[in-house]
């Protein structure tokens, strides 16, 4: 039986559209670049909270909540990529194929503001 957080959840459960986005890097003109986010896929999958808490960044407090999504096995999702819910983005900080089945991916990521 599929538990909560296994990665095995049943496709049923993957109800949350979801689009994944990739950097892009576009030059300044002045030697550096800006990176941007392009649309890499849309794809169906489950956010759970698992955290919140306080980090300091640049000096000042920042308010940071992490969580485990959940999605169908696709191959070529990173770290360095995220994944948005309208106006809710989520940086992947870590990604796993759980049994090795590629049936589902997990992804640890971070809520951060647009």
């Amino acid at each position: 039986m599929a538990g909560a957080g296994d990665g095995n959840a049943p496709i049923g459960a993957l109800r949350l559209r979801l689009v994944l986005e990739g950097p892009v890097a576009t030059p300044d003109g002045i030697g550096g670049a800006t990176q941007t986010f392009e649309t890499v896929a849309a794809v169906w999958g489950r956010v759970e909270w698992l955290g919140g808490g306080e980090r300091w960044r640049m000096g000042r407090p920042e308010q940071v909540a992490t969580h485990r999504i959940t999605l169908r096995w696709r191959a070529g999702v990173d770290t360095g990529q995220r994944l948005r819910d309208g106006a809710r983005l989520y940086d992947i900080r870590a990604v796993a194929d759980p049994d090795g089945g590629r049936r589902r991916l997990v992804c640890l990521v971070e809520e951060s503001s647009p």
